[in-house]
C-alpha cells in the first residue's frame, strides 16, 4: 500500500467511496432519509478543490481504497473512508497514522475531528477521546449527531 497526496484526477473515486462508506457504516446509526441526502448529487467543484488542498489516498495495486483530509492550519481530520471491500484490512488505522506523522512534521500539537456516531471507537482506538454528543452541520445542509473528538500528538 502507497499512501500519497490526493489529486484532481481521484476525486470521483474518493467521491464514491465516500458514499459507499456512508451506505455501508452508517446504516443503524442515522435514518435512511439522512443516508440518502447525504450521499446524493454528484461530485463538485468544492470537493475537488478541498481534496487537491488537505487530501491523501491509500492505493492498494493500483486502486484508490482509502482518503483521508488534513487541515494543517487547523488540524482538522475529515472525510477518512475505506473502500467497504477493503475494511478490516487495516486501511483505516494506517491512514490515520499517516496523517498524525503528517501533523507532527508541520508541527501540530494536536489533530480534531467529527467522528460519525459508528466511527467513534475507531478513532478511539486511534488515540483519539471524545464521548459527548454535538451537531454536525453538512455542507448539504443535514444536521447530523457527531462525536467531537481530539488527540493530543507527542512529540
Amino acid at each position: 500500500m502507497l499512501i500519497r497526496k490526493a489529486q484532481a484526477g481521484d476525486a470521483q473515486r474518493v467521491f464514491d467511496i465516500r458514499n459507499q462508506a456512508i451506505l455501508h457504516q452508517c446504516s443503524g446509526h442515522y435514518p435512511a432519509a439522512d443516508l440518502q441526502v447525504w450521499t446524493a448529487g454528484s461530485l463538485g467543484d468544492y470537493f475537488i478543490e478541498v481534496l487537491e488542498q488537505t487530501g491523501h489516498v491509500a492505493v492498494v495495486e493500483g486502486q484508490v481504497r482509502a482518503s483521508g483530509m488534513l487541515d494543517l492550519a487547523s488540524g482538522q481530520v475529515d472525510a477518512v473512508f475505506v473502500d467497504p471491500a477493503c475494511m478490516g484490512q487495516g486501511l483505516g488505522r494506517q491512514m490515520m497514522s499517516y496523517l498524525e506523522q503528517q501533523a507532527l512534521q508541520a508541527g501540530l500539537s494536536h489533530l480534531i475531528l467529527d467522528s460519525t456516531l459508528n466511527a467513534a471507537d475507531f478513532y478511539r482506538h486511534c488515540g483519539f477521546v471524545g464521548e459527548r454528543i454535538a451537531q454536525y452541520q453538512s455542507p448539504r445542509g443535514l444536521t447530523l449527531a457527531c462525536v467531537p473528538m481530539i488527540k493530543h500528538l507527542a512529540r
